[in-house]
């Protein structure tokens, strides 16, 4: 019991480093490095100009996409953490470090590395069941708490997956509306 509870403390820290090592403006810089690869927005396909007649009339996506600003809503929060957990299971570093960069970008000026290595010592802590459960996991809107139009807390409690998730290994989290979309500041 002991070892698992100091395996949930390392894996806490490591998130906390890694979510505190990545900002915003580092992933902008890492791209402007890496011109030939192209960014998540860049390899979505982009729709028809002249709609078909025939296809059925779809829902806008919540998800921001290019240079588009994320929803300003409870709602917009809740996808924002969701592809984040999504991203989390799918070892997507930069996905994670993207959404967790405000938080990632503290834990680096407190001591913690960069936010890509430490998220890839995390992703050596969650169990293959649990990176199983991160991948589908959804968020219950009745569990968080919107504390203002800007700001929105993500209990551990409010995360629906196949898998049980407690403070020490996955935590509760900050969500603030910045640079018109959330991301995980806390």
């Amino acid at each position: 019991m002991r070892a698992r509870a100091m395996a949930s403390v390392a894996v806490s820290a490591c998130v906390v480093l890694v979510a505190c090592g990545c900002g915003a403006d580092k992933a902008e810089e890492n791209a402007d490095a890496k011109p030939s690869r192209p960014s998540a927005s860049a390899r979505s396909e982009e729709p028809s100009a002249t709609p078909s007649a025939s296809a059925p009339a779809e829902k806008p996506s919540a998800e921001p996409t290019g240079d588009q600003p994320g929803p300003r809503t409870k709602e917009g929060a809740i996808l924002r953490y969701e592809q984040y957990l999504h991203a989390l299971g799918r070892e997507d570093i930069d996905t994670v470090c993207e959404v967790a960069g405000p938080a990632a970008k503290k834990a680096q000026d407190q001591g913690f590395g960069p936010c890509k290595s430490t998220y890839t010592a995390v992703f050596q802590m969650i169990s293959p069941a649990q990176k199983k459960a991160l991948k589908t996991a959804t968020v219950d809107p009745q569990r968080i708490a919107v504390r203002t139009p800007d700001k929105i807390e993500m209990p551990v409690e409010a995360v629906r997956a196949d898998a049980t998730f407690s403070e020490s290994d996955l935590g509760s989290y900050t969500l603030e509306y910045l640079k018109n979309d959330w991301y995980i500041t806390d």
